[in-house]
């Protein structure tokens, strides 16, 4: 056996494989796949072996394309057949809620180059006869969609990566990964061991056993699956002495989905009653086995499908295929280097193997060889979680996942399995006041406050929700006198060092501020791509603290270990620093009544210590509202004392708490922008107008400089601009098109209704020449073309005199 490699792949399922295929395309040939058994055990062997591209995520929607578009070439490479069968597909729609998503979904698949299409009735008995549309409203389809042969495509991926040099070695079990002091890694097996530059955990149902050999925890859980198998169907017959296929069916009120099998049909169920599977770690023994039939939990799964297609029940059932797959919390899959460690890597979770397994494969290899995949990932970036990810909590998530695969995704849900989970001292006195949770990153976060006949729960909706009302009394509690909430949900990092300086001059673009200021800027990658946007505050000559966002905290941190200097050091404090913004036109005052200091020369971009009420605090001026208002931090232990400061000095000044919610319409009167919304790693500084923030006459050459430069010198091809939309009941969530002159020129990336300014706004992309204020365009609100006209002057505060005031 072989006993050094670049880089040991743990798991030769189709995952694997293709990460082994699309390391040698890329360039990479000294790889390796190592396999307990034989390729396909596990969960790739009895899958059923359908693909798609519909996803919620767009990003995730095109590396299903990619993925989809590559089985050919794998043939074309290989002489081996995946056994394809691109028959196209229809998801079914039986309720206005399910059809507004399909609808939002053929919208965000305009701007992506998807030839799918709304479909009705009719249409879907003349595309999928087997249906029964009675109650169905319409439909989206698909013709991409499709099957193929699981174990035959895993073997293509496989001989593709031969034939670019690389090595697997089957019947070879893991034992341990140890790693060395120079980050490579010991693989030990039962062959003997083999020491790799990198490693990366492919292990699919024993991810979890993978994992816990270098100490990592992967969320992540098994559930049983199944799906039968019917005997020959004179329709499917029929269409056959024809040289037709019958095409997929998606029935997401029945929990399935269907396809051709033979002369037969094949239907698969996430049935409610589901069972999670290996709850204490999976079997070494386990592998090319099928668990025992359980008609039981899907008995009403059945009953329902022998409605949707008749033809079902008239079939006698040829066979059962019953076996685990494996899930993340979310349901997306967990890919990329793995937060504090070096040189591990993840590609676990892909539950869509044959739908996602090319784009995780692609991803990954670049990531490695080239420093950064070349789109947004974060829906399946393994760094998504943190480490207060537990077993107990993954378990509930998973099950709930699980039994919402088809439930519709509105943009305003809130899952409620395994919550509350983290939670501020402010819980208990939020939750008296009203408070209607939302979460981020597992931590309870205010959407908003209830009052009098205000709903206690937010109904979701692809509509304006009935917590319209409640949001527009916050935003006018702010912008009339002044609001109050938490900056828990906020990252925070505190960077320390006699490097510290010049250390964050190399990591960040912008200016690094004086002490007692704090500057914006972005953060950028080697291919100028934005991967942070951020506050520096600094406290002292050697001591800054950072602020951003609170739910890449994984993502950031992982970045500045990953470029660290040896006279720096970097804390993650976001859990160990909260306390309250407040804002608004009555903030000072009430700063002033709670505090001995002297706050009139307390400026715009001002930061200081300060002691409020008998709290010592880091206070700081700004305010993601856009209004005149101040950051107040303190330790977790003296926030509630804070809190009873704070809101007693208020009551003179008319204060209000305010939600997630509220705080979403305030930002748009003021054209801010939100992180994975307007700013992420698909976009520039250029681009997205964070461009202003880069320092570009500091000395430094700063990660990312060559390309903003260069990108500086032509020009952006793409402008983040702001609309004011003629909407109706339903505002701009994200993804939209933007349609200018019958073509589609752009894409939403957010919006909302500004109460404030009474108005429909939306950010989204259109090309730079014609990004001119007045420009007319109508951007495509769940299948209805709205009328949008861009506007450059903010809603509130236009030249800024209340928030620098």
């Amino acid at each position: 056996m072989q006993t050094t490699t670049r880089v040991a792949i743990i798991g030769g399922g189709v995952v694997g494989a293709s990460v082994l295929y699309h390391l040698t395309k890329l360039g990479w040939s000294d790889v390796m796949l190592i396999e307990r058994s034989e390729l396909t055990s596990g969960s790739t062997w009895h899958a059923a072996g359908g693909f798609h591209t519909l996803n919620g995520d767009t990003n995730m929607a095109a590396l299903q394309g990619y993925t989809i578009r590559l089985y050919k070439e794998l043939e074309e490479i290989t002489g081996l057949s995946c056994g394809l069968h691109h028959v196209g597909g229809v998801t079914l729609a039986d309720n206005q809620d399910r059809f507004d998503m399909l609808l939002a979904e053929r919208a965000k698949h305009r701007f992506m180059g998807l030839e799918t299409e709304i479909v009705g009735p009719e249409e879907i008995a003349k595309i999928a006869p087997v249906t029964n549309t009675d109650g169905i409203i319409g439909g989206l389809y698909d013709p991409l969609d499709g099957h193929l042969d699981p174990s035959g495509t895993t073997h293509a991926y496989a001989k593709a990566a031969r034939m670019g040099g690389a090595v697997i070695e089957t019947h070879c079990h893991v034992r341990e990964t140890t790693q060395r002091a120079d980050g490579t890694w010991d693989v030990v097996t039962d062959k003997g061991t083999v020491h790799a530059e990198h490693v990366v955990n492919a292990g699919g149902l024993w991810a979890r056993e993978v994992g816990a050999m270098a100490g990592v925890y992967f969320p992540l859980h098994p559930m049983e699956h199944q799906y039968l198998i019917t005997e020959n169907v004179p329709l499917i017959e029929e269409m056959a002495q024809d040289g037709k296929e019958h095409p997929h069916v998606m029935d997401p009120a029945g929990e399935s989905y269907l396809r051709q099998e033979r002369l037969g049909l094949c239907i698969g169920f996430y049935e409610q009653t589901c069972r999670p599977w290996a709850v204490g770690g999976t079997s070494y023994d386990f592998g090319q086995e099928l668990l025992p039939d359980d008609f039981d939990k899907i008995e009403d799964s059945i009953n329902f499908a022998y409605k949707r297609f008749p033809d079902l029940e008239r079939a006698g059932v040829r066979s059962v295929i019953h076996g685990p797959f494996t899930f993340a919390p979310d349901g997306n899959p967990l890919v990329g280097p793995v937060p504090s460690m070096r040189n591990y890597w993840s590609a676990c979770g892909v539950m869509a193997g044959f739908s996602q397994g090319g784009g995780v494969g692609l991803t990954l290899a670049q990531w490695m060889i080239e420093g950064e995949p070349e789109r947004d990932v974060m829906a399946m970036d393994v760094a998504r979680f943190g480490d207060w990810i537990t077993p107990g909590y993954t378990l509930p998530k998973v099950i709930e996942n699980y039994q919402k695969r088809f439930s519709v995704a509105y943009p305003n849900e809130e899952l409620p399995a395994a919550r509350p989970n983290r939670t501020t001292p402010m819980y208990d006195i939020f939750s008296d006041m009203g408070a209607v949770w939302g979460q981020q990153y597992g931590l309870e976060v205010p959407n908003y406050f209830a009052q009098g006949n205000e709903p206690t729960y937010e109904t979701p909706s692809f509509r304006r929700s009935d917590a319209f009302e409640a949001t527009a009394r916050e935003v006018a509690g702010v912008r009339d006198g002044v609001g109050i909430n938490e900056v828990q949900n906020f990252g925070k990092y505190r960077v320390t060092g006699p490097g510290a300086r010049d250390w964050l001059d190399r990591i960040m673009a912008g200016r690094v501020p004086q002490v007692g200021r704090l500057s914006l800027t972005p953060m950028l990658s080697p291919k100028g791509k934005l991967i942070g946007d951020f506050t520096i505050s600094c406290l002292g000559s050697e001591t800054f603290q950072l602020t951003a966002s609170y739910g890449a905290q994984a993502f950031h941190q992982r970045w500045f270990q990953q470029n660290l200097d040896q006279d720096v050091q970097v804390e993650n404090i976001s859990d160990t620093r909260t306390g309250f913004q407040i804002a608004g036109p009555r903030a000072r005052d009430v700063l002033a009544a709670c505090t001995r200091d002297d706050i009139s020369d307390f400026n715009f971009l001002d930061v200081r210590p300060m002691v409020v009420g008998m709290t010592d605090c880091l206070v700081q001026r700004v305010s993601f509202t856009g209004d005149l208002g101040y950051e107040i931090y303190c330790d977790p232990m003296a926030q509630r004392q804070l809190w009873q400061t704070l809101w007693e000095a208020g009551q003179a000044h008319d204060m209000v708490p305010f939600g997630m919610r509220a705080m979403m319409s305030l930002r748009l009167d003021k054209f801010f922008g939100g992180w994975l919304l307007e700013f992420g790693p698909d976009y520039t500084a250029a681009e997205t107008g964070l461009d202003r923030f880069i320092s570009w006459k500091k000395n430094t050459d700063f990660i990312g400089r060559a390309a903003a430069e260069a990108e500086r010198a032509t020009g952006a091809a793409r402008k983040l601009v702001v609309f004011e939309v003629d909407a109706d009941d339903a505002d701009v969530q994200g993804y939209e098109p933007i349609w200018l002159d019958g073509e589609v020129v752009g894409f939403c990336t957010s919006g909302g209704y500004s109460h404030y300014a009474g108005k429909s706004v939306a950010q989204g992309f259109v090309p730079t020449e014609r990004a001119h204020d007045g420009l007319d365009v109508e951007i495509e609100i769940l299948g209805q073309m709205r009328p949008a006209r861009l506007i450059t002057t903010p809603l509130f505060d236009p030249d800024g005199a209340r928030m620098r005031g």
